[in-house]
């Protein structure tokens, strides 16, 4: 590096910053937070394409329960199951990034496999209340009478037909007891997993605003 001379006790100092260039290592650390800013927007893209995906399955499955049309919903739900699988790569990656010699930003890497837990809890829960709700309650339920015998003299044998007892209906009872609790569980587990993701976001939110303000 070229330096100035040294004459009568003046301080030596690098040319560079003489003329005003800025050191290497300031240099470095903008490179260093601008790579930083784009993976965390990557980050936010990732998180608006899981969003829409959710509101398309939740519109599909609304149609679906209002309308019928299973193969449509199962096409559906394929669909977003390989949207939900390349968005979870791409977090896994970006991870990755955080993590490398260049950016050894460990904080990040783990800020974003938090939201990735949660995520999956997330999405593992609203499939579980699609189910119950796709099932309903069990004293609900439509009886179908494929087992049924049918002939010209007694007609519609139904072997669903049983006696009412007491000890049924209280059986009844609990399946019903057992279904809503489920459905409960799961209603909150989501409720949860929202909360925790959104609180997660905001700490990428902040840390996108310090790194815009440097």
């Amino acid at each position: 590096m070229d330096m100035e001379r040294s004459e009568g006790g003046v301080e030596v100092r690098p040319l560079e910053e003489e003329n005003g260039v800025e050191p290497m290592d300031t240099v470095d650390d903008a490179s260093r937070s601008a790579k930083v800013l784009d993976l965390l927007r990557r980050f936010l893209d990732v998180q608006r394409r899981r969003a829409e995906a959710y509101t398309k399955l939740r519109r599909g499955f609304s149609e679906y329960m209002s309308n019928g049309g299973e193969e449509a919903y199962q096409q559906l739900c394929g669909e977003i199951t390989q949207e939900f699988n390349d968005c979870s790569k791409q977090v896994i990656e970006l991870e990755s990034l955080f993590l490398m010699p260049d950016l050894c930003r460990a904080d990040l890497a783990n800020l974003l496999k938090a939201v990735q837990a949660q995520e999956k809890q997330k999405l593992h829960l609203s499939i579980k209340i699609q189910v119950l709700k796709k099932s309903g309650r069990p004293s609900e339920r439509l009886v179908m009478h494929d087992s049924c015998r049918f002939d010209n003299v007694k007609g519609h044998q139904c072997v669903h037909v049983q006696e009412i007892t007491e000890a049924a209906g209280t059986e009844d009872a609990e399946a019903d007891a057992e279904y809503d609790n489920a459905l409960k569980e799961a209603i909150c587990g989501v409720q949860e997993a929202v909360t925790c993701i959104n609180e997660y976001m905001e700490e990428v939110r902040y840390e996108i605003e310090e790194l815009q303000s440097e």
